[in-house]
Parts: structure tokens; sequence; C-alpha cells
């Protein structure tokens, strides 16, 4: 008699609850429940535990398998975050880059400063873009802390 998806799945949960208890380690279990899902008729399935205790604990399997559901319960939202962690990933990736490009301004500028000596200090024009990133970070900031 062939078997349905329903039975597939008590027996997927069966191995699950075997598995638990130490009987099949890792690579069997995969093995089996592969072969669980590929069953067709019950003597497929009936083969899968023919070295594995019959049911007679029907509750321990269950209880096992249920086990990782515990930890959906609700878990407290975690605190705002604050200075450069807590801001967006976009903003984040523009302090970076605005970062990094005035260091390498900066480097520029001092190597040039120090063969030729001092030079116009063109670097300071990195400070525009900083003060709109500032601009806009303190706006997103503001705005997330009246949510």
């Amino acid at each position: 008699m062939r078997v349905s998806d329903a039975e597939r799945q008590v027996a997927a949960e069966r191995l699950r609850g075997a598995l638990a208890e130490g009987r099949l380690d890792f690579l069997e279990y995969d093995h089996r429940l592969a072969k669980a899902f590929e069953a067709v008729t019950y003597a497929d399935l009936d083969k899968l535990f023919g070295d594995l205790p019959v049911s007679g604990k029907a509750s321990s399997a269950p209880a096992v398998a249920a086990s990782p559901s515990p930890p959906a319960v609700a878990r407290p939202v975690p605190a705002v975050r604050t200075g450069f962690a807590g801001l967006p990933l976009a903003l984040k990736v523009l302090w970076t880059i605005w970062t990094l490009s005035v260091l390498i301004n900066l480097t520029v500028w001092l190597l040039v400063s120090v063969n030729h000596g001092p030079e116009y200090f063109w670097p300071m024009w990195m400070a525009v873009p900083g003060v709109a990133l500032t601009g806009v970070t303190a706006a997103i900031t503001a705005a997330r802390s009246h949510r």
C-alpha cells in the first residue's frame, strides 16, 4: 500500500527523535531521512526502522522533536544602538568611504608638502561632504529617536 506525505512526515519526525536520542549519527539520519521522503510504500518505510526500537515511547519522539520550539518565546526588543553601530548600512558605507577619502587626501598632501615645502591645504575641501554627511546623520538619528 502507498504512503502519504503526512505519513512520510511522521517517519521523518520519528527519525529525528532517534537522532536526538543518540540512536543514529547524523550521516545515518541524513541517509534515512532521504529514503523516508523517497518512500512509496509502507514496506519502504518499515526498512528504515528495522534496527530502531518500536515507538513504544510515542510521546518521547515528538517531545524531543518539539524541544527546539521553545525559543519562539517573545524576546525583549534590543535597546536602540547609538553611535556608528546604530546607523543604517548606507550611512555606514558613506562614512567609511568619506573617511578613507580624507585619509588618502591627507596622505598625498603630506607627501607633497614634505617633498616640495608647505603647499596650499587643499584637503580642507573634504570637509564640505563631511558637513553634509553630518547633517544627514543627525537628521536620521533625530528621526529614529522620536519613534
